[in-house]
């Protein structure tokens, strides 16, 4: 068995595509457009391990409510500096809901309220304002 991908409906390409490619690292693999269907289909993977997608499917003309996302569970990614990732991802506007006040795990929301778990490679010692920071909202 090998494993292949994991879906998430997204409501906005570009929305999503700045937060995981321009927030998080992603490379678009390929893309798919299916006229007849109404979708799009597009494979993401982070640098090192490109074998293992996240596909975004976009829905055209769908209306419907995916809700909180909190069914889903999370997706999870290895960081070489939490701190860095989490400041990036900050500096581009987006809530880190979970700081890595530990120095090793944090998560944020994509833009359809996906939780994304960073967890940091080996581990790194608190530092402020991470270390101080309260929990903002759910993940």
């Amino acid at each position: 068995m090998k494993y292949l991908h994991t879906m998430i409906r997204v409501r906005d390409i570009d929305a999503s595509l700045r937060f995981f490619c321009d927030g998080l690292g992603l490379k678009e693999n390929r893309r798919m457009e299916n006229a007849a269907g109404k979708f799009t289909l597009i494979f993401l993977a982070a640098p090192e391990t490109p074998e293992a997608e996240i596909e975004l499917t976009y829905n055209w003309d769908s209306t419907e409510d995916y809700g909180s996302a909190r069914n889903f569970g999370h997706l999870a990614f290895e960081v070489e500096d939490i701190y860095a990732a989490c400041a990036h991802l900050q500096a581009m506007g987006y809530t880190i809901n979970r700081p890595p006040r530990d120095g090793h795990m944090a998560f944020v929301r994509s833009p359809d309220l996906i939780s994304i778990e960073l967890l940091q490679k080996g581990h790194l010692p608190p530092r402020e304002p991470w270390a101080s920071m309260p929990n903002t909202g759910v993940w």
